[in-house]
């Protein structure tokens, strides 16, 4: 029978009120454990942790994690590319719609899942057969691609631009690196100062963004002069706000992907269910305020850059345009302290909240025993905190920041990241589709609008074959082969395919035994998942 969940019912009851009885090859006897069937996942699971977060710190680690660094520059890109105000503004919108899409699918399958572990728990819910085969390529991309760069990087660039430190290639990586690295200890030594600190940087980011919009509109209200703006009034005009618009669809489509990445990763807070507090009632409410927050922070921070930074320099400027706004504002001493401090800050922040959610992720990973020294990685000792998760997602951190030289080969490696991903949100969105008509007895607290799942679904496709259609110029942000990133993302999901064949199907058969699940408790009362070969009778 399905396990029902009750979302009325106490989230506060530990890992799991549904046991399993197992039979015990060396003592002879048989002992119950807790279950970890698949079908469990619909039961609200508390972490041995405990759930320390509450609705605020859920919050911050979505809007954290939606709004990084690229509100500074993001938004002169886009009225570059679009040629008019009025149509960036309205690009920002249809980019909220877009991200309500995948909202929804991510919003629903954690109401109805609401354990840590995100897309890995839908994917291993929904694709069962082949068996281990989902569990296998969310393994593969973790370790292979659950690295954290740009942002350490961006951090360790301006904090050397606003002191005037020379900005070399290893000052700004070793400053990346002790970003990182002290990020990592303080998650992995000490989970409660970790969680204030990055709530503190995340009302830090939304108020500065906050600022930088009031003054905007200080602008217009008092008709403060900030230096080379003319032509106000016209310029946010009905037929000003549309002038010199570039409605050509190339263009267009250009625009649109890149205002959709700045609203990626509304699901975060599904990473670390098993931490929230009131799991789903949170995740309904977080998830949509994080996007109305998104939304209307950027609207009027784009309002505030119009209306200080005339459109000619704004168009000029491109991704200097927060340079510009501040420049206008405060002048260019203060300003040039202040941007590259608030761009720090803003990228510190960003780094936090993806360290808590990704190690979470690596955890469940090990607990399904999925990862090498699975229990060691899979405990929360010796300071109660994912250590093992964090470790895993630190190694390969570390040897993306330190290895690659600057340039061609830094910026592949960050599109290698993203573009697997697609394949994943594509299977998830189809996934939900074939749930609903096969398991219509799952309780479902929240329904996506299946118009909704369908334009995700385009989308996917549509990102998926982007990158295979030639830019007008040839190439795209690499000196090779513009398609070579989508390319090797691919082949890393096929590597994973292969991974699955020999481990699981191919060496089995070859040496006449099978792969079964085993439950054990560590220690520290964690139940994880071992995979033990069982020879064929």
């Amino acid at each position: 029978m399905t396990p029902i969940y009750d979302p009325d019912a106490s989230a506060e009851q530990p890992l799991l009120s549904s046991s399993s009885t197992s039979f015990d090859s060396e003592s002879g006897t048989q002992t119950t454990k807790p279950s970890r069937y698949v079908e469990d996942a619909v039961l609200p699971e508390t972490a041995v942790l405990g759930r320390n977060l509450s609705w605020s710190s859920a919050y911050i680690l979505v809007i954290s994690r939606v709004i990084g660094s690229g509100i500074f520059a993001t938004p002169g890109s886009i009225v570059k590319t679009t040629g008019s105000v009025g149509l960036a503004l309205l690009l920002w919108v249809v980019g909220a719609l877009l991200a309500g899409c995948s909202m929804m699918i991510t919003l629903e399958y954690g109401c109805m899942l609401p354990r840590s572990g995100g897309d890995k728990v839908y994917l291993e819910f929904t694709y069962r057969h082949p068996r281990f085969f989902a569990s296998t390529l969310v393994a593969v991309q973790a370790v292979l691609l659950g690295f954290t760069a740009s942002n350490c990087i961006v951090f360790g660039e301006y904090v050397l631009y606003a002191f005037e430190y020379e900005v070399t290639e290893f000052s700004q990586k070793s400053l990346a690196l002790g970003l990182l690295t002290a990020i990592t200890v303080v998650h992995g030594c000490f989970l409660q100062t970790g969680i204030r600190i990055q709530n503190f940087l995340g009302w830090i980011k939304v108020g500065l963004i906050l600022f930088m919009a009031l003054t905007g509109i200080y602008v217009v209200l008092f008709r403060v002069k900030t230096g080379d703006v003319k032509n106000l009034s016209s310029q946010l005009s009905w037929d000003g706000l549309w002038k010199e618009s570039n409605w050509g669809w190339g263009t267009l489509s250009t625009a649109i992907f890149k205002v959709s990445y700045s609203y990626t990763v509304l699901g975060n807070a599904n990473n670390v269910l098993n931490e929230v507090k009131d799991p789903v009632r949170t995740l309904k409410t977080v998830t949509l305020a994080s996007l109305a927050t998104a939304c209307l922070l950027y609207l009027l921070v784009n309002f505030a850059y119009f209306v200080v930074v005339p459109l000619d320099q704004v168009k000029e400027g491109g991704e200097l345009i927060a340079a510009l706004f501040f420049d206008h504002v405060f002048g260019k001493n203060f300003g040039r302290i202040v941007l590259p401090l608030a761009i720090a800050v803003s990228a510190a922040g960003n780094v936090m909240v993806v360290t808590f959610t990704l190690a979470r992720v690596n955890q469940e990973i090990a607990r399904q025993g999925f990862l090498p020294y699975s229990r060691l990685l899979s405990s929360s000792k010796p300071f109660g905190a994912p250590l093992g998760g964090l470790i895993v997602h630190y190694i390969p951190s570390f040897l993306v920041i330190a290895i690659p030289p600057r340039g061609d080969v830094y910026n592949f490696i960050l599109d290698v990241e993203g573009y697997p991903g697609q394949f994943m949100a594509l299977a998830t969105a189809l996934g939900l589709l074939w749930l609903r008509r096969k398991r219509s007895d799952l309780k479902r607290p929240f329904k996506a609008w299946l118009p909704a799942v369908w334009l995700r679904i385009v989308i996917c496709l549509a990102l998926i074959a982007a990158p295979f259609f030639p830019p007008k110029d040839g190439r795209a942000d690499v000196g090779f082969f513009y398609a070579t990133y989508a390319i090797v993302g691919i082949g890393i999901l096929m590597f994973g395919v292969l991974y699955w064949y020999l481990v699981f199907v191919a060496i089995p058969k070859w040496y006449g035994y099978r792969v079964e699940e085993e439950v054990e408790v560590l220690s520290d009362e964690t139940s994880i998942t071992r995979l033990v070969n069982v020879n064929n009778e």
